[in-house]
């Protein structure tokens, strides 16, 4: 008999919940249920301060899903939010920098995240032509999709597949052009929205992040969702981020948007590596005419108002997007050509100042 996501939720209603509310499900404690296959997922979002009332609550919640006919693996995350005051943005102090700092992931020498304050300004291409481009200069390069409403690093990179997860609780990441790579979206049918709040995406992520066999790498990039919303803060506050690149085009508007992403990366003390102009330049393939579409030197005249360095002016061009849908980035597919140039300069130039 197929497992079904009403069989599940039957075993998690007998599990009462501590702060006697009834069972976890009727109190609203169980969310983001996803029964597919033999795999079950869900989280337990609840206070913070409450982590170890709920923890014995989370293990007898997995161990009954795990007893079910069908179930192969069960993962439940705890995570929850304060109801207390948002977020502080504002730098923290030495002393609690160094109780609540940043924690290293093991065996990742360097985290980068690359980032966009608006969408469509082509991040997750730069990110995933980056990431080959370090691989192709023999660094040990991880790629991690964060962007958990469009993840696109999948198609991208041409990955396809589940994850495995021998213990149900170290999730193995899947491997193409000598990148490793893990994305909500391997986790997910390609045409299934993920509709979860906040508290979810900060959930994901740390699982993401921390239980993810990544082995040993030099650098993992983090292709970050586009804003400044809870990926961006969660990544930063509980992760030892070592810098940002931020992706814009030379349109005014989203120029706009890069700054306000530059200005949240100061305020909690995480170095701009430096910008990246994408669709800097089209240049016709049957006259040579050059036109700058979205204008021209934007990227660059805000790099150097912000005192930060300008890394690359990426051209518009049909074989970088060709590439991408076909699961071959440029600079797999075509290295040699100056489409990929543009982007092997960049990793070339992270390594030679010591970023990677």
């Amino acid at each position: 008999m197929a497992l079904t996501r009403e069989a599940v939720l039957a075993v998690l209603k007998d599990i009462a919940d501590p702060l006697g509310q009834g069972d976890i499900v009727s109190a609203g404690v169980m969310r983001a249920l996803n029964v597919e296959g033999n795999t079950v997922r869900f989280v337990l979002e609840i206070d913070p301060a409450k982590a170890e009332m709920y923890e014995p609550v989370r293990a007898e919640a997995e161990a009954r899903v795990k007893a079910l006919e069908g179930v192969a693996t069960a993962s439940v995350v705890l995570t929850g939010h304060s109801a207390k005051a948002p977020p502080d943005l504002k730098p923290r102090s030495q002393q609690q920098a160094q109780s609540q700092g940043p924690q290293p992931v093991p065996g990742v020498a360097r985290i980068i995240a690359i980032a966009s304050g608006k969408g469509g300004v082509g991040k997750s291409t730069v990110s995933a032509n980056i990431a080959c481009a370090l691989a192709a200069e023999g660094k040990r390069v991880g790629l991690l999709d964060a962007d958990v409403y469009g993840p696109s690093q999948p198609r991208m990179l041409g990955v396809s597949g589940r994850p495995a997860s021998p213990d149900g609780k170290i999730i193995l990441p899947m491997r193409n052009h000598g990148v490793t790579m893990m994305s909500i979206g391997l986790m997910t049918n390609e045409d299934q929205a993920v509709v979860w709040r906040g508290p979810m995406l900060m959930g994901a992520l740390q699982q993401m992040m921390t239980q993810v066999q990544w082995g040993a790498l030099d650098v993992l990039i983090v292709d970050l969702p586009p804003g400044t919303g809870d990926v961006q803060l969660t990544l930063s506050q509980k992760f030892a981020l070592d810098g940002a690149i931020v992706v814009s085009t030379p349109q005014d508007v989203a120029l706009l948007d890069a700054r306000k992403g530059i200005d949240m990366f100061r305020q909690l003390n995480i170095p701009i590596l430096g910008m990246i102009e994408n669709m800097s330049t089209h240049i016709c393939s049957q006259c040579g005419h050059e036109e700058h579409v979205f204008g021209h030197g934007g990227v660059a005249a805000e790099a150097a108002k912000l005192d930060v360095p300008l890394l690359a002016e990426i051209p518009l061009h049909l074989d970088i997007r060709l590439a991408a849908d076909g699961g071959a980035p440029i600079v797999a597919s075509k290295p040699d050509s100056a489409q990929a140039r543009a982007f092997r300069d960049v990793a070339r130039a992270l390594i030679a100042k010591g970023m990677v």
